[in-house]
């Protein structure tokens, strides 16, 4: 064997997968089978990474109830967050978001259509990144929207989640989206991570996209957003403050996001269903994943709805018709030349700055990339606020920032559009914003912002494995001389066994491991 053969970019690497990205091996629990990997799980094995398990998801990624609960599904139960008894995991990738937090493996894969890797990362203190829709492939991965889904990397640092993106990203025969890549090969997005990285950056604030969303009650977010802005300053950062959207109308964006999601999952669903190999309940279009869902008492149903597929089932049209390609051309619209792109434009920027948030919308319509870095964590007098059905904790001591809904937003969750990308789950994170295709550039500014403030390390979870799986150690300083910890390859591995008695510990409590989405 070569050394080549030996030591591949990742060996020896435990990653989890979310529960919606399918593998040919025994981990996929409902029965079905799928005729290969999906690319991202075989890059992963590929780079020599040992895939651990999957973890929980919100069901159906969010995309079935109108008031479903973060982190919940039929197979796994209620996930919670480790800061806080009960937290709030948001989501839909929320087991990739719990275990990464705790380092039940080095990190995990999530995958976004409209926030479900920056919130969950921003909830449980971790680095998220929401690829550019394209650069990392969706094939056999169990779908919502071939218009807006990308998988990414949940990790604890900037540099983990860019040796895992450099893994996972690259073209795919299986997804077509990918051939838009406009280069032959993905860039580096380990070297990006540079101290300097910031330095003659020019970073835009859009604050119309979320101001009315901070009042007199979230003053702390407000101030470590403001100091978050000095950081960039001082690392030699050029801040454009007010580089506002030229139009922001989040009544117009969620009514044409909920057709054009609708029409995608009805379609791409049954898609992914004609590919398994094996498909033992027999469940080839929504209607009968509908019917099943309904029969199904571990399901919840009535308490747990199926407003969305309802709805969804009840227009109409497809995804191919004349009002969703209307919907689809006015996303765009709202989201590039009125929003990120139109600002970037304007105002001659490499990069917007948005609370984590507010960050995740108009990049989701787009197709656009987002990284999310840990900002901060509400005081231990904090009040604690529960969830809207009372069993999950939004707000509270150590909890990582979170915000309650802004006033005038009830519509975002009405009988109308009914649509999940909730602000009543808001996270606080800092993100960083930028054009298709530039997660090098946003990794070199997340990582130039991570290792001046190291926010990660002031906050901790109410709740640790008894064995964690990778341990960091002080190894080197930076070209740049930052003193750093061990990037990937200075993890040292405790052996394989201690898996099961992590899982063990936690299984109860977090639901981490196998979970059905």
């Amino acid at each position: 064997m070569s050394d080549t053969d030996r030591y591949r970019p990742l060996h020896g690497i435990p990653i989890l997968l979310k529960d919606n990205v399918a593998t040919a091996d025994e981990m996929n629990n409902t029965g079905a089978t799928v005729p290969r990997d999906s690319t991202v799980a075989a890059k992963l094995r590929a780079a020599g990474v040992i895939l651990l398990g999957k973890t929980t998801m919100s069901q159906w990624s969010e995309c079935r109830s109108k008031d479903a609960a973060k982190g919940w599904s039929a197979y796994g139960g209620q996930g919670s967050a480790a800061y806080y008894p009960m937290q709030d995991p948001s989501g839909s990738s929320s087991g990739s978001g719990i275990a990464a937090s705790i380092g039940l493996a080095l990190a995990a894969l999530g995958t976004e259509t409209g926030g479900s890797i920056i919130l969950p990362s921003s909830v449980s203190n971790l680095v998220g990144i929401k690829p550019t829709v394209g650069l990392t492939s969706r094939s056999l991965v169990i779908p919502f929207s071939r218009r807006q889904d990308t998988v990414g990397p949940m990790a604890r640092t900037v540099k983990d989640a860019a040796y895992i993106l450099s893994a996972i990203a690259g073209k795919d025969s299986y997804d077509n989206y990918t051939s838009a890549q406009p280069f032959s090969d993905p860039p580096d997005y380990v070297s990006a991570c540079k101290l300097s990285g910031l330095q003659g950056a020019r970073i835009g604030i859009p604050r119309n996209g979320y101001a009315d969303s901070l009042d007199n009650a979230t003053y702390e977010i407000a101030a470590a957003f403001d100091a978050a802005i000095g950081v960039l300053k001082s690392a030699g950062a050029t801040i454009i403050d007010n580089a506002n959207f030229s139009i922001f109308d989040m009544e117009m964006v969620m009514g044409n996001s909920s057709i054009v999601l609708d029409t995608d999952f009805i379609s791409d669903l049954a898609d992914y269903l004609s590919q398994l190999t094996t498909n033992p309940h027999d469940v080839h279009h929504l209607q009968d994943i509908s019917a099943c869902t309904r029969a199904e008492p571990r399901e919840g149903y009535p308490d747990r709805d199926t407003f969305i597929w309802d709805r969804a089932l009840a227009r109409n049209i497809t995804n191919t018709s004349p009002e969703t390609w209307a919907a689809y051309q006015n996303d765009l619209f709202l989201a590039g030349k009125g929003g990120v792109l139109g600002a970037l434009a304007k105002y001659d920027l490499d990069a917007l700055i948005m609370p984590s948030f507010a960050s995740y919308l108009l990049p989701g319509l787009a197709g656009l990339p987002v990284i999310t870095v840990p900002l901060g964590s509400y005081a231990s007098d904090s009040l604690v606020v529960k969830s809207k059905r009372g069993d999950l904790v939004k707000t509270g001591p150590n909890i990582p920032y979170l915000l309650l809904p802004p006033p005038g937003l009830s519509f975002l969750i009405d009988s109308q559009n009914g649509i999940h990308a909730d602000y009543q789950q808001s996270r606080f994170g800092i993100s960083f914003l930028g054009p298709r295709w530039s997660e090098e550039k946003l990794i070199s500014f997340a990582y130039a912002f991570e290792q001046r403030t190291m926010v990660r390390r002031k906050v901790h979870p109410y709740i640790t494995p008894s064995a964690e799986l990778g341990r960091r150690t002080r190894t080197r300083k930076t070209e740049e001389g930052g003193r750093l910890r061990g990037g990937v390859f200075q993890y040292r591995f405790y052996v394989l066994d201690t898996v099961q008695r992590v899982i063990d510990s936690l299984r109860a409590r977090l639901l981490v491991g196998k979970g059905k989405g």
